[in-house]
């Protein structure tokens, strides 16, 4: 399902989950800390067309001066969504990895399926679903309140368009000594692959040799790899180590790097080359170098897929207390009074 084929559908009605209320004038929903809420659920059949949101806690408040920051409230504030009844989550990440960008920081980009844009973070990923779905958001930071402003927009449908599949995301992290495969999706199922963004942190300043490893991609539980690339960057479509920096297109894109502190995001979609496999999908980066040549490195990714039946991420979000492991976190905070 794309952007293209969403813009098809001529019937059904508009509808909007939002936190702003207008008897009170609230916008947001206050989660406190450890506390799980549901904020957006329904029983019908119809697809999500637009996910957007917004938290403080990141950045310094001009409205509230002695406010703490504390940018790990994009890793520490969890986004779960069911589908069709499904007890486990099909899309399970941090809402700073979902949106694009996991080193516990902002970035502007925008592309046409997910962003950051000037404050905000999105999503255009088409999310079907035909027994209804629920989303909630999870605080796990240990002293602040989350604050969320929220609106989703969704087309209510009497029936969904045939082999429509249903969106899933699966995030992954931890610390990687360098040597063994940097595994993205170990996915059982139909349906295709979609993208992926991925954040890595070497433990050494100024190394970027993690991006020597290529892409290897298994379909159906082959053995053998059907696709295998030349070099991390280069399946993200850029080269020697991304040599011209930063930038932002519509199907890839490296939101942040920052040689000197060896960190890295980068984004890839899948649209016209989606990925299609019958029965399962492997993808991971292995660096072909020798492991004494290989250096440390923090990182975490989010898979992005669809499959012809709603069912639970390939991976969960596992041990809490090692979310925030990073060797740095940048200060980027600005003054921004409007």
């Amino acid at each position: 399902m794309d952007l293209q084929s969403i813009c098809t559908i001529t019937s059904g009605s508009s509808r909007q989950f939002t936190t702003f209320e207008p008897d009170t004038g609230n916008k947001t929903v206050l989660i406190p800390p450890g506390k799980r809420i549901t904020i957006a659920q329904c029983r019908d059949t119809g697809i999500v067309t637009r996910l957007w949101m917004t938290m403080p806690g990141w950045f310094w408040r001009h409205w509230d001066t002695d406010a703490p920051v504390d940018p790990t409230v994009l890793r520490l504030t969890i986004m779960r969504i069911y589908f069709d009844g499904c007890e486990y989550p099909s899309v399970e990440a941090p809402i700073g990895d979902f949106f694009g960008v996991g080193h516990c920081e902002y970035r502007h980009f925008t592309s046409p399926y997910l962003g950051m844009s000037s404050g905000g973070f999105y999503s255009y990923f088409p999310m079907p679903f035909e027994h209804g779905f629920r989303l909630e958001l999870e605080n796990l930071h240990a002293t602040e309140t989350a604050e969320v402003f929220f609106n989703l927009n969704w087309t209510q449908l009497d029936k969904l368009p045939e082999d429509i599949g249903r969106f899933h995301c699966a995030f992954c992290h931890g610390e990687h000594l360098g040597g063994d495969p940097l595994e993205i999706a170990d996915i059982n199922g139909k349906g295709h692959f979609a993208g992926c963004a991925v954040s890595i942190q070497g433990k050494d300043l100024n190394e970027l040799s993690f991006l020597e490893a290529p892409e290897y991609i298994y379909l159906d539980h082959e053995t053998e790899p059907t696709i295998v690339g030349t070099g991390l960057e280069d399946y993200f479509n850029g080269g020697w180590y991304f040599r011209n920096g930063e930038f932002c297109a519509q199907t890839h894109g490296v939101p942040l790097k920052d040689p000197l502190r060896s960190m890295v995001s980068m984004y890839r979609f899948h649209d016209e080359d989606r990925i299609l496999f019958r029965s399962g999908f492997r993808m991971a980066f292995i660096n072909p170098w020798k492991k004494e040549r290989l250096k440390p490195y923090c990182y975490s990714s989010t898979a992005y897929y669809y499959l012809d039946k709603a069912q639970k991420a390939c991976y969960s979000i596992g041990e809490t207390s090692e979310l925030t492991r990073l060797y740095r976190v940048r200060d980027v905070d600005f003054q921004a009074i409007p």
